[in-house]
């Protein structure tokens, strides 16, 4: 098989053909490795080592397109801003086998993150080996997204060809929410890396049959979900789809394969949260987000149904207003809009951290190119089943959904329709998903990047192949509907416009002149879509890259100038304390754990939840193990009920502690409270801690016993 994909048929006539065969015609076989497609103007030299040349040929530009991909991540890694919370959890990992199992958010290993540490267990070994800093904490995520350009080509290539392969990684080496995910300190790109693995083991399963490949691709799928929750699942149909249309053998059979791949995606995926039920109820964390503390309520209600039904969550996400004025002068100022609320369009939006030039105009040319080259194949599979003796008798020969299932005929076809009909499925589960959800963060794309790429690539490869009717209006039109939009997206005709439009215009004059007949024109051909195609997604890297744009939330971050003068004075005041501080709520000790690695008392959770009561905090105070009270805000009139600083025990901290804020140099009083020593407390009395906390207590009973 050559630079070409594998869907060549017999010489076509004079001027410009249609591109399925006629009905009962097969595609002829495919050509050999760097084979000519036309053989009489092949070059006069040994067929293996034309071969030779094509394969490291091949490899070279993938390892080009890798080398790129990285340089777009790495570069300056350590000036992106982090992800406090997170990162103080990796902190605290390091320091026991407890906490690196639970993803303890502070050393006492009292309060868990939301989800399973798979990602984190990462980030705790690139810390241990490169030192804790924010370039080693993001490295793991950075070199996911790095990576998986590398499957994603290996799963394209052996069924549409190279040229498929390498459009399809390079359309993700340049993809700019890929980019920013990549460089930003959360889960989803090495989520996204686990998808296309699964991909490649699935492919390659499709290939020869083997169950064994069948399950690694189920168990990576599985990781995936510990790494990412229900992110992941938005995979999952599409791999679904692939297995049952690609898997050779009759429909026991593969009912059976997926029946064991099911179960082994179910027993991966629960791996780590069956494990925590191991431990008593007592050694096990408070899981942030939850309501009982568990691990299965943080996993399927607040990071499933309440992300999915918009709720409030955790940290600040401005929202946008419609009919606001914002300032769009500039792209940064358009970058600084809120994210559009839900619509069909939303993902082609101008403006916001999601707009198009960073996914929407990839996801538009996948969707066109794709769409038609699906269109072409299925027809072809359709009229093919004509000259199938059997299909003669059969009502339904000419039954598009029944052509789909189809098992007749040779398996490249059959892998190819598998292939690019679940990558369509995986893209439009995605559109139809992220348009549509309430709360979005960028980031949450990650689910369907794969398919974006793989469809733009297999549709960029289709489409340059030969010179047909369908390939030429499939190509006009997406080339014409992307300098259009991009003019819109871009505000006008800027540079990067201009490089965009005169590409499409160069294909579309080499399509249109018959000349990608021959290899090296037909790679022409290739590049200057490409280019079209891509010129403005590797622009909006190339500048999120140097703006050292984010997609973190900013939980844990102290106000500015707060962090340095309070470590300091907590470090010199402590007289034997255990716990650090009492911290209002958990989301703001982020910063102070990784700087300082010392255990925190955390009185609520998220909004308010209360985590210790008033009782557990003077008893902690009564035996010396806590001395200060880091009370951010203070409790006033209009403060609403979630509020952390309303909780029973951080008024009782406020009411009987003394306000040390200025010798803590702290930039306002009211922040730090020394609390009372435990000769003041017996004088007190027991008037107070009568709270109680509602839910579990066993992660309250953990920070008693820690």
């Amino acid at each position: 098989m050559s630079m070409s994909d594998a869907t060549q048929t017999p010489a076509e006539p004079a001027g410009v053909p249609n591109c399925p065969a006629p009905a009962g015609q097969l595609p002829a076989p495919a050509e050999q490795p760097g084979a000519p497609a036309e053989r009489d103007a092949a070059p006069a030299v040994p067929a293996h080592w034309s071969t030779r040349v094509s394969r490291w040929a091949a490899w070279a530009a993938l390892a080009a397109i890798t080398a790129g991909a990285a340089a777009l991540r790495l570069a300056h890694l350590g000036q992106v801003p982090g992800d406090p919370f997170y990162d103080g959890a990796v902190r605290s990992m390091g320091l026991s086998w407890h906490n690196f199992y639970f993803g303890a958010v502070e050393p006492s290993g009292a309060v868990a993150i939301d989800k399973p540490p798979v990602d984190l267990w990462l980030q705790v070994a690139s810390v241990k080996l490169l030192g804790f800093g924010s370039a080693a904490l993001k490295t793991p995520e950075a070199l996911a997204g790095t990576l998986a350009v590398v499957p994603l080509y290996i799963a394209i290539r052996p069924v549409f060809g190279v040229r498929a392969g390498l459009a399809a990684a390079l359309a993700l080496a340049v993809m700019p929410i890929e980019v920013i995910t990549a460089r930003s300190d959360t889960m989803d790109g090495v989520m996204m890396a686990l998808t296309v693995l699964a991909l490649v083991l699935l492919m390659r399963a499709a290939r020869n049959g083997r169950t064994v490949w069948l399950l690694g691709a189920a168990a990576a799928l599985g990781i995936a979900f510990d790494v990412k929750l229900l992110e992941s699942v938005v995979a999952l149909p599409a791999l679904a789809l692939i297995a049952w249309l690609g898997l050779p053998g009759s429909r026991r059979r593969r009912a059976a394969q997926l029946g064991l791949a099911g179960a082994m995606y179910v027993v991966v995926a629960m791996a780590w949260l069956t494990g925590t039920l191991l431990y008593p109820a007592h050694d096990r964390p408070w899981a942030y987000g939850s309501t009982n503390g568990s691990a299965w309520n943080s996993a399927f209600v607040f990071n499933g149904v309440d992300r999915l039904e918009g709720k409030a969550l955790e940290g600040t996400q401005a929202v946008y207003r419609p009919g606001y004025r914002y300032p769009e002068a500039t792209q940064a100022e358009r970058d600084a809009i809120p994210i559009l609320p839900p619509s069909p369009t939303r993902l082609l939006d101008r403006i916001g951290p999601l707009s198009g030039e960073r996914l929407g105009l990839e996801a538009l040319a996948g969707l066109l190119l794709g769409g038609a080259a699906l269109a072409v194949l299925w027809d072809r599979r359709r009229r093919s089943r004509g000259g199938h003796p059997q299909a003669d008798d059969d009502a339904g020969a000419h039954d598009p959904a029944r052509a789909l299932l189809d098992r007749r005929g040779p398996p490249e076809e059959r892998l190819r329709l598998a292939l690019l009909a679940g990558l369509m499925l995986w893209l439009l589960c995605g559109i139809a998903l992220f348009s549509d959800m309430a709360r979005l963060h960028p980031r949450y794309t990650e689910a369907f990047t794969p398919a974006v790429a793989g469809t733009l690539g297999i549709g960029v490869a289709w489409a340059t192949e030969r010179r047909c009717r369908a390939r030429l209006a499939a190509l006009s039109v997406t080339l014409v509907a992307v300098a259009v939009y991009a003019e819109r997206l871009l505000f006008g005709a800027t540079a990067v416009w201009w490089i965009t439009a005169l590409a499409g215009l160069g294909a579309l004059a080499l399509a249109f002149s018959g000349l990608p007949r021959r290899d090296t024109a037909r790679a022409g051909l290739t590049a200057l879509t490409c280019l079209c195609l891509l010129a403005i997604p590797l622009w909006a890297s190339l500048r999120a890259v140097r703006e050292n744009v984010s997609d973190t939330t900013p939980i844990g971050i102290l106000h500015r100038g707060e962090l340095a003068p309070l470590s300091a004075y907590l470090r010199a005041h402590q007289d034997g304390a255990y716990y650090e501080a009492a911290f209002d709520s958990g989301t703001k000790m982020g910063e102070l754990v990784e700087r300082d690695a010392r255990p925190i008392l955390v009185i609520t959770t998220l909004d308010g939840h209360v985590f210790t009561t008033v009782a557990q905090l003077r008893a902690q105070v009564a035996a010396g193990r806590v001395r200060y009270a880091f009370i951010d805000e203070g409790c006033g009139p209009q403060s609403p009920p979630t509020d952390a600083d309303c909780a029973p025990a951080a008024r009782w901290a406020v009411a009987h502690g003394t306000d040390v804020s200025r010798q803590a140099g702290m930039p306002r009083p009211g922040m730090l409270w020394r609390l009372p020593v435990p000769a003041t407390l017996k004088r007190d009395g027991g008037a107070h801690g009568k709270t109680q906390r509602s839910g579990s207590t066993g992660a309250a009973m953990g920070t008693l016993r820690r």
